[in-house]
C-alpha cells in the first residue's frame, strides 16, 4: 500500500490552484476510497467591478426587474450571461472549428 503526502496548508485559493497544476493527486488521495459529492449550494468565485451606465439604461433595468421581482443586478448578470451563451453559439457556427 502506498504511503500518501500530507496535503499542505493553502493560503489562498491561487496558491492552491498553482499547486495542484504541478502536483499528482494520487500522491496525496487515495481516490479508490472517494464517493461522489454533491455541491448544490456552491456559488461561482465572483469580482466586483465597475460599470457605468446611461441613467435610462439603469432605470429600464430596474424597472424589468421589479415587474419580474428580482434584484435589478441579478436581472443584469442573467441578461449578460444570455447575450454571452448567444455570442458563443453565433461563433461556434460560423467557425465550427474553434472550440
Amino acid at each position: 500500500m502506498k504511503t500518501l503526502k500530507k496535503i499542505p496548508v493553502f493560503k489562498t485559493e491561487e496558491e492552491e490552484r498553482l499547486f495542484w497544476q504541478t502536483h499528482d493527486s494520487t500522491d496525496y488521495l487515495d481516490w479508490d476510497k472517494s464517493e461522489p459529492v454533491l455541491f448544490s449550494h456552491l456559488k461561482p468565485t465572483t469580482k466586483t467591478i465597475s460599470l457605468r451606465l446611461p441613467e435610462y439604461l439603469l432605470e429600464s433595468l430596474r424597472t424589468i426587474a421589479n415587474k419580474r421581482d428580482v434584484p435589478y443586478q441579478s436581472l443584469l448578470k442573467l441578461f449578460l450571461k444570455e447575450r454571452i451563451e448567444k455570442e458563443n453559439k453565433m461563433i461556434k457556427q460560423s467557425n465550427p472549428r474553434s472550440t
